[in-house]
């Protein structure tokens, strides 16, 4: 027997089952990224030393002499590239949905395959950029500032991962579904691209937070 609502919208919400359901869990993740961000505030506008490298460490790793501020150090450029990634995967996800329901599958396949692809150049150029902190010793031990530089980051990434996750099964095997179901498959879609944007959502806070400020 099939589920009510994942089709049709239910009468007391407007909304069919999955995206309420998204609609709660973005409320959560919201909540979420909300307390790390106010955690960057409060720690940044609350300790004079919060953007510097302690001084023994900065000696260590040969940086010079005192303390070492670290907003210069962030590659802007390749964040701002991230960011231009990241906007045009949100235009090619609504594409993918758009597709569906004019009835277009070919089309679907070609942006939601554009939508994985995006956010794997995403993790790449993330990984080059990890990869020079780690060169140069720089973890999130390191300083208060690399902390929650990795931190905020960090947990972005294994946000996109997971949309890599769930986007790639819909492009793959779950697309099945739209030869029995269609109606239905086109929601699943559309809820993976709320989750999508939210990731995206997040990108634009964290990239003027971190590399800009």
């Amino acid at each position: 027997m099939q589920i009510p609502y994942t089709v049709e919208e239910r009468p007391d919400t407007g909304l069919y089952n999955a995206k309420l359901g998204v609609w709660l869990f973005l409320a959560s993740e919201v909540m979420l990224f909300g307390a790390l961000f106010s955690s960057y505030v409060l720690l940044r506008t609350g300790d004079p030393a919060f953007m510097t490298i302690p001084h023994a460490v900065a000696e260590a790793l040969h940086l010079g002499e005192g303390a070492h501020r670290w907003p210069g150090e962030l590659n802007v450029p390749l964040a701002f590239l991230n960011t231009l990634v990241l906007i045009f995967s949100s235009v090619t996800i609504v594409m993918s949905w758009a597709s569906l329901r004019l009835k277009q599958f070919g089309k679907y396949r070609l942006w939601m395959g554009l939508t994985i692809l995006c956010a794997l150049g995403f993790m790449c150029i993330k990984a080059v950029e990890y990869n020079a902190k780690f060169s140069h010793g720089l973890f999130p031990a390191t300083s208060n500032f690399l902390g929650i530089y990795f931190a905020l980051t960090g947990l972005h990434a294994l946000h996109v991962i997971g949309g890599v996750v769930v986007n790639g099964y819909l492009w793959g095997p779950g697309a099945k579904m739209w030869k029995t179901e269609p109606e239905r498959f086109t929601n699943r879609v559309e809820v993976a691209g709320l989750y999508w944007h939210f990731v995206d959502l997040v990108w634009i806070f964290l990239f003027p937070s971190l590399y800009l400020l």
